[in-house]
């Protein structure tokens, strides 16, 4: 049998559709996932002062940067807060691709993809504190913020140039 430019076409759409499907379950779940992977990051964010011995190292510099410091890193923990719950309270927005929640989804991957380019390009390795745990927690976290990044910023792509009637 024979397929005709109607048959050909038809099989193509139904296969985008069963893609498009796809990609929409995966992002479902997702999404879910990199909400939660937020306060997995708190987690460790909470660890970092005494880990890495804040206490002893803040009393050398001068009181306003000691609070500047203590003040950015309380910001850092608030956007990371709303980015965590954002994502889940606006979960079927960001799956649609409401315009307002794309552009919160192309904000988060910018800021995770920045952050590993931070890492990446600004801190050397002899920064880092030596040890089995600091290590092994640095390449946890560069994960983590990696799927984060992958996730947001494919969010973005699929809905802006990927999907059909998107």
């Amino acid at each position: 049998m024979l397929c005709t430019p109607c048959d050909t076409a038809i099989h193509a759409s139904n296969s985008r559709a069963m893609s498009n499907m796809l990609i929409h379950r995966i992002f479902n779940i997702d999404l879910w996932l990199v909400g939660v992977a937020h306060f997995v990051i708190l987690f460790a964010s909470f660890q970092v002062p005494y880990r890495l011995g804040w206490k002893q190292d803040l009393r050398q510099l001068r009181a306003f940067n000691r609070k500047l410091l203590w003040v950015q890193s309380g910001f850092t923990v608030l956007t990371i807060i709303a980015f965590g719950t954002l994502t889940l309270a606006l979960h079927a927005e960001f799956l649609r691709g409401d315009r307002a929640a794309l552009g919160l989804a192309g904000f988060i991957g910018i800021y995770w993809t920045t952050r590993i380019l931070v890492d990446t390009i600004y801190f050397s390795h002899a920064d880092w504190p030596t040890g089995t745990a600091f290590l092994v927690g640095h390449v946890l976290l560069t994960l983590l913020f990696s799927f984060l990044a992958a996730s947001y910023v494919g969010l973005f792509i699929w809905h802006v140039w990927l999907r059909p009637n998107g």
